[in-house]
């Protein structure tokens, strides 16, 4: 089963606030996404069926949608903002700093399981840029010293 039924409830609940089932999958796939980590075949041929949208649609949306993950990724995500403005306020060097902290390169996960680093063309900071987003939290104006103390909060986080 891809859901319980308690999540089964509010995802019906959801889907009732929706003009068509068509203009929910989205909103269907992240409610997925947020309980599961991410988007796999099974939830996809589920989601298909519930909302009588062919698995190649759903697959089409999911691939335009970059926060649709379809694959496993770590329990945070971090989303480097590779915009004009934060290139220009040195994006580079905190791009850098980041890959070779993690010891990962765009689009993967730790061998730890514990992040996985994505870039986004805007996060709509440019007052903190250069930036990024750990899990819901955004930070900036990025330097060295605060990804390192955004990291270790987040390993500490995980440890309790």
């Amino acid at each position: 089963m891809v859901l319980t039924p308690d999540e089964l409830a509010l995802f019906d609940r959801g889907l009732s606030l929706e003009e068509t089932h068509r203009s929910a999958c989205v909103a269907a796939m992240k409610f997925i996404q947020d309980r599961r980590g991410w988007v796999n075949d099974e939830a996809m041929e589920w989601l298909s069926g519930k909302l009588g949208v062919s698995v190649s649609d759903l697959e089409s949306v999911a691939t335009f949608y970059s926060l649709v993950f379809r694959k496993p990724v770590g329990r945070h995500i971090i989303l480097l903002c590779d915009s004009v403005s934060c290139w220009i306020m040195g994006y580079e060097s905190v791009r850098d700093h980041l890959r070779r902290r993690l010891g990962i390169d765009f689009g993967q996960t730790t061998p730890d399981g514990s992040f996985t680093l994505l870039t986004i063309p805007c996060l709509g900071a440019c007052d903190m840029a250069p930036a990024m987003m750990v899990d819901e939290v955004l930070c900036g104006p990025l330097t060295p010293e605060l990804i390192d103390n955004v990291l270790d909060a987040c390993v500490e986080a995980d440890s309790l």
